[in-house]
């Protein structure tokens, strides 16, 4: 199992680690700091070994990484990787701002079902079944989102269940929500929150949350 230090330490920006297994140009290693494709956040950028990571990938408990051809990597190789700062650090305030504002959508429209979500470095989505036009709630909304961000408050991220690898955030006092990204360490770090509509479909209304560093 790839020991994920994207959780233990999401700002870590390179590490020194050893290859595990080798499929072709597929290898998995002893620990990480790249953070797979998961839950609607985007895979990060970067390399391994100076070579550039394609793609990366869990599978099961693992993550794979898929590297050029002819890598020549073998297992037991010492690597240093490096991910894309600036871009994971993007992707961090975007999601917290997206989940902040999925919480209070929660808690504001009584019915509301997600149906879709995806955060990349320039913005974060969240699609809803939902009748109405959603946007008459934006001021409401971003209101309380920037409440809270304003208060810098702590963001704790940990297991829930370490053996099946489950996550949660949790702002004490406002919410625990299971997650398995990658978090800020706290909410003053979104800067200013900004929300837009757009319509997606009958009955389908898309939010798109965007962070603007102060």
């Amino acid at each position: 199992m790839t020991r994920k230090l994207f959780w233990e330490n999401p700002y870590l920006t390179t590490l020194d680690t050893v290859v595990e297994s080798v499929l072709d140009n597929s290898i998995t290693l002893r620990e990480t700091i790249f953070y797979a494709f998961s839950g609607g956040q985007e895979s990060d950028t970067g390399t391994i070994g100076s070579y550039p990571v394609l793609e990366a990938r869990k599978s099961g408990f693992d993550i794979q990484y898929v590297l050029p051809v002819g890598h020549g990597l073998k297992p037991g190789d010492r690597v240093h990787m490096e991910i894309d700062w600036d871009r994971r650090y993007q992707l961090m305030r975007l999601h917290f701002a997206a989940e902040l504002t999925l919480e209070l959508v929660y808690r504001e429209l009584s019915g509301a079902e997600k149906i879709g979500a995806h955060i990349a470095p320039g913005k974060a989505r969240i699609d809803f079944h939902w009748p109405e036009n959603i946007s008459s709630l934006f001021p409401k909304l971003t209101s309380l989102a920037q409440f809270l961000i304003d208060q810098d408050m702590e963001i704790t991220s940990a297991y829930s269940d370490e053996n099946s690898q489950r996550r949660y955030w949790e702002i004490p006092g406002f919410a625990r929500v299971p997650c398995g990204g990658t978090h800020i360490k706290r909410t003053g770090e979104v800067g200013t929150i900004i929300l837009k509509r757009k319509n997606i479909g009958k009955g389908k209304e898309r939010i798109e949350v965007y962070a603007v560093a102060k």
